[in-house]
């Protein structure tokens, strides 16, 4: 029996991980795009966007339009400003949604799973979809268990538009659904400048995240746990390709058809 490949909205073409997933959506044979987003590229072919020649995808301007074309999933690799409204359009339209954008809150990915549940699709978000990455948040989260006191570090570069990264903030999150009470001295009760501490991130124990944007950082991520003379540090480092992100996407555009919701993080489709 042939299964019919999974037809994909990309919006985002024109970034960095959406020029290489077009790329990557070409060349496998169970997954097809259909169509594809970008302001900024609107009017183009896809393919010539991405590097590789034309592939008969014309770029459009909004995912109102995308989404004329029959499709099954919708990947957003765009902006914090605009990726609700793309998954709650798309989930409105009937299609399951991968969501690699950061900037997300807890707050929106609330809103977005009443969406998703009222529509029964299902939608798989994660701040990083580096294998590495997941793995990174699954060891944390055994840590956390053990070690009270755990704050989140996250780097990446000086351009980078939005604080904390998207997988310094899903690490804080979760972290604080699962810790124990740690012993530092509450922020509250602090003097000078309390926002050197970081934010507090998460229910119902909160992590403190800090972040720090340079140069030389692509993205990196470090949970430090701190417990009586010893310490923890469990920390992911990306490189400056694409690659790492591309896999776990189309791994999760793959998988995502058989969930009803939101699940955040890749390791909900791994096996």
């Amino acid at each position: 029996m042939t299964t019919s490949p999974v037809r994909i909205v990309l919006a985002g073409v024109s970034g960095w991980v959406g020029k290489a997933l077009v790329s990557a959506i070409h060349a496998a044979p169970d997954l097809v795009l259909v169509a594809a987003v970008s302001r900024n590229a609107a009017g183009k072919d896809a393919g010539d966007v991405a590097g590789i020649g034309p592939i008969g995808v014309i770029v459009h301007a909004t995912i109102a339009e995308a989404l004329a074309a029959p499709s099954d999933v919708v990947i957003d690799y765009t902006k914090p400003d605009v990726v609700k409204h793309h998954a709650l359009t798309a989930l409105a339209r009937g299609r399951h949604v991968v969501i690699g954008t950061s900037g997300l809150t807890a707050a929106d990915y609330d809103k977005i799973n009443v969406a998703a549940e009222s529509a029964g699709k299902g939608v798989l978000a994660a701040g990083n979809f580096s294998i590495t990455a997941t793995l990174l948040r699954r060891f944390a989260l055994e840590a956390a268990k053990y070690v009270p006191d755990v704050e989140v570090i996250d780097y990446a570069s000086a351009k980078k538009p939005d604080t904390p990264s998207g997988t310094g903030r899903e690490l804080g999150e979760l972290l604080a659904q699962v810790r124990l009470q740690g012993t530092s001295k509450p922020v509250e009760e602090l003097g000078g400048a309390r926002e050197t501490r970081g934010a507090a991130l998460g229910e119902p124990i909160p992590v403190q995240v800090h972040s720090v944007r340079m140069p030389s950082f692509v993205l990196s991520c470090e949970a430090i746990f701190g417990a009586p003379d010893e310490r923890l540090v469990i920390r992911h480092d990306a490189g400056s390709s694409a690659a790492p992100y591309v896999a776990g996407t189309l791994l999760a555009a793959r998988k995502v058809s058989g969930l009803v919701g939101v699940r955040r993080g890749l390791d909900h489709v791994l096996t």
